[in-house]
């Protein structure tokens, strides 16, 4: 487990109607250093929401008076990063979820390190919109360095050229560091309305991608982790 102090003056919500869930995410939590509020509810969410103003929520979807779903995006619009912690495994649910604004998804049953984890890149995340201290010009796996400023990436010292769709897929992930983004998102940002459903696009991309930057990694080592049905990630732990 993580040492206390970690989570410094992060506050963070967890809205979930399992009072043992609640239980054992409160004390891992508290120990790795972060304000814990509790919610058993929708309704209670949203106003421990207004009156603790946290930065992250865990937000479980089955809750007993609304759908999470349905409070999501008034979390994300008041500034809260959002790690869905639900049962549902459905890709769909997840897409939905992800679209919505959230920073992560996580099926249970989890291990209490991995919340930690997610944790601390969403809150990462959401410094780096706030310009805050976490916020990152120039990101960094393994040999790899991608200057978002200077729309350079280099490996190993070397600037490697990219086309320019393999570029600004790269760049749409390093500007969501560990997020999963999806693919509906990603192909309208990158290739417009219209080609929300042409994944292979994504498939060609990635290939280009890791083959200019990681083709000296082992199996299962890339940085650009698929996640299946879903979307991308740019897993910057993979150094």
């Amino acid at each position: 487990m993580s040492g206390p102090g970690e989570g410094g003056s992060a506050g963070v919500l967890l809205i979930d109607d399992d009072p043992a869930i609640r239980a054992l995410l409160r004390q891992t939590l508290s120990h790795a250093g972060y304000g814990v509020s509790e919610a058993g509810s929708a309704a209670q969410a949203l106003a421990e929401r207004a009156a603790r103003a946290p930065d992250l929520a865990l937000l479980d979807l089955g809750l007993p008076d609304r759908d999470g779903l349905e409070i999501l995006p008034q979390l994300v619009a008041a500034g809260v990063a959002v790690v869905v912690l639900s049962a549902r495994d459905a890709t769909a649910e997840k897409v939905a979820a992800l679209d919505l604004g959230a920073s992560d998804y996580v099926t249970k049953p989890f291990d209490p390190e991995e919340i930690l984890a997610r944790v601390r890149t969403a809150l990462r995340h959401r410094a780096r919109l706030a310009g805050g201290p976490g916020g990152q010009a120039v990101l960094r796996f393994a040999d790899v360095e991608i200057d978002l400023a200077a729309r350079q990436v280099r490996k190993g010292g070397a600037e490697v050229h990219l086309a320019p769709k393999e570029y600004a897929f790269l760049a749409e992930l390093a500007g969501n560091p560990g997020r999963v983004v999806t693919h509906a998102q990603l192909l309208r940002t990158i290739w417009g309305p219209g080609h929300e459903t042409d994944v292979e696009y994504l498939r060609v991309a990635a290939r280009g991608i890791r083959r200019k930057l990681e083709s000296d990694r082992p199996p299962g080592q890339s940085a650009l982790r698929n996640e299946p049905g879903i979307g991308y990630r740019l897993d910057l732990t993979r150094g």
